[in-house]
């Protein structure tokens, strides 16, 4: 592999019948535990399979900090996956581009699709690993933050657009930078709350025809909130203040709190949308996980 970096493709779907928690960890039967073993401290993409439906393709990377037996299943082992490495792609990429496959290493000498395709877990060339990447974080659209357009990659002020056959671990460097996973982390939770306010229910546009709504980390990164979209939540400017404030909360079944310590909770009330739970996104999936609006309620909701 490049350089000693061993990098593969994790298959996995959201009604699978395995303990997966992509962010987290990858459950996985004795089979694979060779193929596993040789990406342990290096990067994964996760793929989820043309037959679901409306598949999202090749939609994050994370890194693996260790494989483990899984202490609740003796057939099984876990990939765990380093914290804070775990990205959604802000651009899912599909398996297949113009026609094109984007994963070229499954192809076999006559250029037609291998077997190699139906693994769930298979290593991943650096070249391919590098163009998926790419095409991930690569593009800028109107879900970018109005912020300075730069990202600044080992100490060098580089132009947000993407550059062509960049090295795998520049590709990495980008996957680890601050500035590309909050621009990453707000396309996902703004595609999966449709640009609409989860608070007021208010979808406002701006004159350049941007969003004017916030993706809201629901567990700070700071207090060790990952990047994922069930930690975030599209809000307004406003309805973000108040939720980083604790002036509002989430109750588990997505009920909006409001602090008894706001100074009036009238106009508090106002602003929440007539149905007074959170507008959800329709996908499971990309819902508040539970376990993060439990930590706010306890850390930041001012009861």
């Amino acid at each position: 592999m490049f350089g000693g970096m061993a990098f593969a493709v994790f298959i996995h779907r959201t009604d699978s019948i395995y303990d997966d928690v992509p962010s987290e960890r990858y459950q996985f039967p004795k089979q694979y535990l060779t193929r596993v073993q040789k990406c342990e401290g290096d990067w994964i993409v996760y793929l989820e399979p043309s037959k679901v439906r409306d598949t999202k393709g090749y939609f994050a990377a994370a890194k693996v900090q260790e494989i483990v037996s899984d202490p609740r299943n003796a057939d099984m082992h876990l990939a765990v996956i380093e914290p804070g490495t775990y990205l959604d792609f802000g651009d899912p990429v599909p398996f297949r581009e113009a026609g094109a496959m984007v994963e070229q290493g499954l192809l076999n000498d006559h250029g037609k699709v291998s077997g190699r395709a139906q693994a769930a877990v298979r290593t991943l060339s650096p070249a391919d690993f590098a163009r998926i990447v790419e095409r991930g974080l690569g593009r800028d659209d109107d879900f970018l933050p109005r912020i300075d357009l730069a990202v600044e990659l080992n100490g060098i002020r580089e132009a947000q657009s993407p550059f062509q056959n960049a090295s795998p671990r520049v590709r990495i460097n980008q996957l680890t930078n601050r500035a590309v996973r909050d621009r990453n982390f707000r396309k996902t939770v703004l595609r999966a709350y449709g640009e609409r306010c989860a608070i007021t229910g208010l979808r406002l546009i701006n004159g350049s025809g941007r969003a004017e709504v916030e993706a809201a980390h629901i567990r700070p990164v700071e207090q060790d909130g990952p990047d994922i979209v069930s930690n975030g939540i599209a809000l307004s400017g406003t309805a973000h203040w108040m939720f980083d404030r604790g002036l509002v909360g989430v109750s588990d079944d997505f009920a909006i709190l409001v602090s008894r310590q706001s100074n009036d909770p009238d106009a508090v009330n106002s602003m929440i949308n007539s149905s007074g739970k959170l507008l959800v996104p329709e996908r499971p999936a990309d819902r508040p996980r539970r376990e993060f609006l439990i930590w706010h309620r306890d850390n930041s909701f001012k009861r």
